[in-house]
């Protein structure tokens, strides 16, 4: 019997769609033989509770200790399903990797890269990977010439503040005397703060995983957003109008395969592992482009990662169980 951690919450900007991901995981896990899913989410006040409310410990062996049964559970394997710190930011990995517990997901290292939008545009540019033309700011006392220059040229940018997901942080500025008001209401949220070129197209998705030992990625899903901007509201209210599609219309063959190798190409530089949802812009005048990646993408209703990974012919049990059975 495999001992495996679903492990939610984080008590950032992201913590209740965390506990919508992580009941698509108990629920998918319930369904496998020979294995015992554990719930666990981290509280905004640092407790980690289980599914009936008990304090427990996440102890460096590699076990859940329940404060009030004093229970003690050896874990064979983890599911850090936390969207936003202290999961995609690499802290959560890191954990696991001192405690030596297999987990699902990148590492410390290729989490951090990726959670960072500068740095995963800087190894993007690198790679000569085509990303959306950018700036960015290390300082909010960082003087913002290159920032002004750049506003001049394209008149329409979007401000983001370099450690969020979900659109938290993002900013659309057409007039100049919203850039620096953005820009500050940015760096209240991260350290370092993006300014990209707002891009007049289609957002496609793919998703990336591994399975069989081998990397793979489905063609090109899309955003159908009615709105100008695919905002944290529009992608988790209940009146959103947005819709998904596990394939993107209208997309040449020669066009799906541009989109595979860029995102596996993305997934291989960066280091990462198992999973991964790469955004990517088709311009109005054909250009492929990445925009972000996320090294844990959401599993609600709504998320693109598990139906496109599925549209595959692959269910989500059987990759769960080539990860958690193979360690």
């Amino acid at each position: 019997m495999k001992n495996v951690l679903v492990l939610c919450g984080g008590g950032g900007t992201e913590h209740e769609v965390s506990l919508v991901s992580a009941k698509y995981f108990m629920d998918v896990l319930s369904k496998i033989k020979d294995l015992q899913a554990h719930y666990l989410c981290i509280q905004s006040d640092g407790r980690r509770l289980n599914e009936k409310g008990e304090n427990c410990e996440l102890r460096k062996a590699g076990e859940i200790f329940n404060r009030e049964t004093q229970i003690t559970v050896k874990l064979d394997y983890a599911i850090p399903c936390l969207h936003g710190p202290p999961g995609e930011n690499g802290l959560i990995p890191s954990v696991f990797e001192l405690m030596g517990l297999p987990y699902l997901g990148s590492s410390h290292e290729g989490s951090i890269l990726c959670f960072n939008k500068i740095s995963t545009k800087i190894w993007l540019d690198r790679c000569q990977i085509p990303t959306t033309p950018y700036v960015f700011l290390a300082s909010k006392n960082q003087k913002r010439n290159e920032v002004v220059e750049f506003f001049h040229q394209n008149k329409d940018v979007f401000i983001k503040a370099s450690h969020q997901g979900s659109s938290v942080g993002c900013y659309h500025v057409t007039k100049e005397q919203e850039l620096h008001s953005s820009i500050d209401k940015a760096f209240e949220l991260s350290p370092y703060v993006l300014i990209e070129r707002t891009m007049k197209g289609r957002e496609l998705e793919v998703a990336v995983f591994e399975h069989g030992g081998e990397i793979k990625a489905t063609v090109p899903g899309e955003i159908d957003c009615p709105q100008a901007f695919y905002s944290y509201e529009e992608k988790y209210a209940k009146e959103s109008e947005t819709k998904t599609l596990t394939v993107a219309p209208g997309i040449s063959l020669e066009q799906q395969k541009t989109f595979q190798a860029l995102a596996i190409k993305a997934f291989q530089i960066l280091n990462l592992k198992d999973l991964a949802r790469i955004d990517f812009f088709l311009t109005d005048n054909q250009e492929i482009l990445i925009n972000e990646i996320n090294t844990f993408p959401g599993h609600t209703p709504i998320s693109m990662f598990p139906m496109m990974l599925e549209n595959t012919g692959l269910t989500y049990g059987d990759f769960l169980k080539d990860k958690i059975f193979k360690n």
